[in-house]
């Protein structure tokens, strides 16, 4: 499949999803697109046996090419297993299962038609042609071009097609907000007129729409036996249609299930004098009915996903951003080597560390921030400036953990931070700070030894007061930092990793080691929390000078 067109110029890649209910067309803008069951891929594919990273579609040398990503349950093209192909024309692709999403990738050119273009060509079509095969033909063409437009777009064009065929005079459609009640989103006239006052709807109807179990609800106050609400007779109105949409796909995260699952309203009514009057087509509403509401439904789902594909570009975004502020160069020391290691759970994440040179000392810290997401990152990065500078100037442990504290209960971000920040001499002495976090280890000779000075997080209570706890080293000695990422890494059958486990790993002279345990414990799941973990491995001073001099 050449994605230029014969004349050379580069066409639209289009994605026709089927997934069980639901049939829609997704645009692709970015390759590679990564498909799979996390909410970070660009499709993202919500089922068991759909891998979190499953495969790819790739942009090679003019080429679309689909890649598995060493999913578990593979992908098929054509019926076909395969772990990577490139696509030809009406190719269809399977995840999972040959029961599972199906795709087919096709290709249009760059000017996508609107549909109010779809309604252009439906009222040229054939005049012995009726009105439900032009409805229909109408649907059918704006699900297949659901990306084209967005839910606005689909609502107009879904209303003036809906006026001309029911022949009503307005049209109405409702919307529940975040709140769940009924708000209206756009209303019109048969002369396409917009029209911004319900207030002289009939709550009735609609409420009598929703409750009950028709497709639609007719009201007719020329054939009415019975009492017609007097909202309708003192507007003069003859005839109201009411469409209850309801969703028929199994409720996603985030979908406001109510009034038998009732997500909307298509609302017509007509003012007409008798001689005028037509009576309704029972073959037409129902296929409005059933149509209408699978076409705004999927409308809005691709906006939410939209949204969404938004919202991780400006994920990845801010995780570079914050892996830049955030990339340590470890110095040297001529007492003290150090490793370190930093894992966030997600794009971004809530811990840091950083080690930092001073008049013949060594200083390091390791933070997590409460929370995770973007909130957490963006103070995590605030954090570190404030510890940075404050370390690197020397100031003792106790006035910058009191300073930190000030500055987040006066800012009253309602996050605070548990915190470990460590001084280390050239001579051996050790100054630790331990703010409500994961005791140090001290490593030596086969056995671990806790640090116990403890205090509060910064960030809770304004009064607080710290205390600054400390050490001795020997030569060859090494303290081991950790976040709470380790000692409550999980594995399947819910069991942390805990401290006994970190204190056997933590015996090995390389921070690897402790990653390798943790990892081969939780046995593939997945983590939950942000991981950092610094070692610092005291030489000692005649050690050091040796090193250096060598």
């Amino acid at each position: 499949m050449d994605i230029a067109d014969a004349a050379g110029s580069e066409q639209v890649v289009c994605m026709q999803l089927i997934d069980g209910a639901i049939q829609r067309t997704i645009v692709v803008e970015e390759f590679p697109l990564v498909i799979g069951r996390s909410p970070e891929c660009g499709l993202m594919l919500p089922h068991a046996y759909i891998s979190r990273m499953h495969a790819r579609l790739l942009r090679e040398d003019g080429k679309l090419v689909i890649e598995d990503t060493k999913s578990s349950h593979g992908i098929f093209v054509n019926g076909q297993r395969v772990s990577r192909k490139a696509l030809e024309t009406n190719d269809t692709i399977h995840f999972g299962t040959l029961d599972g999403p199906q795709v087919r990738v096709e290709l249009a050119a760059k000017e996508v038609s609107t549909n109010l273009t779809i309604l252009a060509q439906m009222q040229q079509m054939d005049a012995h042609q009726s009105d439900l095969e032009k409805l229909r033909w109408f649907l059918q063409a704006a699900r297949e071009m659901n990306s084209a437009g967005g839910v606005e777009r689909v609502l107009a064009s879904l209303l003036e097609s809906t006026l001309t065929l029911a022949k009503v005079e307005r049209g109405y459609v409702f919307l529940r907000n975040a709140s769940g009640a009924l708000q209206l989103s756009l209303g019109m006239d048969c002369t396409g007129q917009p029209l911004t006052d319900a207030s002289s709807l009939s709550q009735t109807v609609m409420r009598q729409a929703i409750e009950g179990a028709d497709q639609f609800l007719v009201t007719d106050t020329l054939s009415a036996q019975g009492n017609v609400p007097q909202s309708i007779l003192l507007h003069h109105i003859h005839k109201i249609i009411c469409i209850p949409l309801r969703r028929l796909r199994e409720p996603r995260k985030g979908d406001r299930v109510a009034d038998n699952n009732v997500f909307g309203v298509l609302y017509l009514e007509s003012r007409f004098q008798p001689e005028d009057s037509s009576d309704v087509d029972d073959d037409l509403m129902r296929t409005i009915a059933r149509e209408a509401a699978a076409l705004i439904d999927n409308a809005q789902l691709a906006a939410v996903e939209d949204q969404a594909r938004q919202h991780r570009e400006e994920l990845q975004i801010a995780a570079k951003i914050q892996q830049g502020l955030m990339a340590v160069q470890i110095p040297t020391f001529p007492f003290a080597a150090v490793q370190a290691y930093s894992a966030a759970c997600s794009a971004v994440g809530g811990d840091f560390f950083d080690v930092i040179s001073g008049d013949d000392v060594l200083n390091a810290a390791l933070v997590d921030v409460s929370g995770k997401g973007m909130s957490a990152a963006i103070l995590a990065s605030t954090l570190q400036g404030m510890l940075y500078v404050q370390l690197q100037a020397g100031r003792p442990l106790d006035a910058i953990a009191a300073a930190t504290n000030a500055y987040l209960c006066n800012k009253n971000v309602g996050k605070y931070a548990t915190m470990l920040l460590l001084r280390l001499h050239g001579d051996g002495l050790l100054e630790y700070m331990n703010c409500g976090h994961i005791q140090p280890r001290v490593c030596s000779d086969g056995e671990v030894l806790h640090l116990e000075a403890a205090n509060l997080p910064v960030g809770l209570i304004a009064e607080a007061e710290y205390q600054v706890g400390t050490a001795r080293l020997a030569a060859e000695e090494r303290v081991i930092l950790v976040s709470d990422g380790f000692t409550e890494a999980e594995n399947y059958e819910g069991e942390f990793f805990g401290d006994e486990r970190l204190d056997a790993a933590t015996l090995c002279s390389d921070i690897q080691a402790v990653i390798h345990a943790m990892e081969e414990f939780c046995e593939g799941h997945p983590a939950t929390d942000d991981c950092t973990i610094v070692q610092v491995h005291y030489l000692g001073m005649a050690q050091g000078r040796m090193a250096e001099q060598a």
